[in-house]
């Protein structure tokens, strides 16, 4: 039987999400709690498997719950309504999360990637800290976590040379040589990746512009180490305007 906590402030919202545990055989809710203090100590003294936890609390964050514990559990699933920079600050670390209002089918999902899930994750406090400092600074890290088939990688956004999307995959290649395919579209990572730094150049490409080292009118951006990557027609004037003002 997985104990699980939930701390959640909105009594609807509350409800309702222990209303779809309940109809999970394997799942014991072993409590809840919809402030900061409270829920540090219901953490603490329940020890549970799963943690289900609002990003925003009405006196505080998650964050500020994670600082009163006395040890951080790596099973959190964080709950967000669409909140776009906490939104964006969780995507940064990879962090498994549930948009409001929840369904059963996103809850078992999410259930059984707890499952799957390691509990000696060695990236887990640096995806936490990706996230909580992009949360409360309000801009977007240096680095960013990709999690890969194999592993978690957590990469400089700047050592970032172009991604190419294919399908529900996007392949990320770093300087170095180094290449890492992560199984989410390339639209998940354009919404992430900083404009004007990052430039969709193709359905296929969004490229650092700081690695572009001229652009062929012919249809192509020539990066510094003379790699080409298409310009698509409908974006061609777009990316000419960017790439070279007056064009």
């Amino acid at each position: 039987m997985i104990k699980l906590v939930l701390i959640e402030d909105e009594a609807e919202i509350r409800k309702e999400i222990i209303y779809l545990i309940e109809s999970e055989p394997d799942i014991e809710m072993v409590g809840w709690s919809d402030n900061v203090q409270a829920a540090a100590k219901l953490i603490d003294v329940q020890r549970p498997d799963v943690i289900l936890m609002d990003i925003q609390l009405r006196d505080g964050t998650a964050f500020d719950v994670l600082k009163l514990l006395s040890e951080i559990p790596p099973n959190i699933i964080f709950l967000t309504a669409y909140n776009h920079f906490a939104i964006k600050a969780i995507k940064y670390g990879a962090l498994d999360y549930l948009l409001k209002p929840i369904d059963q089918s996103e809850l078992a999902e999410a259930i059984e990637r707890f499952r799957r899930r390691s509990t000696n994750d060695p990236h887990w406090m640096q995806q936490l800290s990706l996230a909580q400092n992009t949360l409360y600074a309000g801009k977007l890290p240096e680095s960013i976590v990709l999690s890969t088939i194999h592993n978690l990688r957590i990469v400089e956004v700047k050592d970032i040379i172009y991604c190419k999307g294919d399908g529900p995959y996007t392949s990320f290649f770093i300087s170095g040589g180094n290449k890492e395919v992560v199984s989410k579209p390339l639209k998940f990572y354009e919404e992430l990746l900083p404009a004007p730094f990052f430039l969709r150049t193709h359905q296929s490409y969004l490229v650092n512009r700081r690695f572009i080292s001229s652009v062929d009118r012919s249809g192509f951006v020539v990066l510094k180490n003379e790699e080409k990557i298409p310009i698509s027609l409908r974006r061609k004037n777009d990316v000419l305007t960017k790439l070279i003002p007056g064009s």
